[in-house]
């Protein structure tokens, strides 16, 4: 995909309600979130906890999936296994990308994300 950067793609057919991976999480230390949040980084934190209060790097694919507001994958805290889980939300085709929302429980808004995204919809 021209100008997407990188993306997670579907090596085999994925049911709804599968779960694609599980990510293990690295928690970013309060102390170094201003360090990092000047770095190319940035692009890849979650926000994890409640209030979203702390940042995270998803290992695995987890950092690497694209945004879209018309995802067809979710992802879940898992806060006590300090991962998330990512789930198919639609059936997805082999070979399709597979995107999830980085904006989640707020469908309608459609603002700009917090960095660029990569294609305009």
């Amino acid at each position: 995909m021209p100008d997407a950067g990188r993306g997670v793609f579907a090596r085999i057919a994925i049911k709804k309600g599968e779960l694609i991976e599980r990510c293990p999480v690295i928690p970013i230390p309060s102390h170094d979130v201003s360090a990092l949040s000047h770095s190319i980084l940035l692009t890849y934190f979650y926000f994890f906890g409640k209030k979203k209060e702390r940042m995270v790097v998803a290992l695995g694919f987890g950092s690497i999936y694209n945004h879209t507001y018309t995802p067809n994958a979710s992802y879940k805290e898992q806060e006590k296994e300090q991962a998330i889980d990512f789930i198919a939300i639609k059936d997805i085709q082999k070979d399709e990308e597979i995107t999830v929302n980085y904006v989640q429980g707020k469908k309608k808004n459609k603002n700009p994300l917090w960095f660029p995204t990569a294609k305009p919809e």
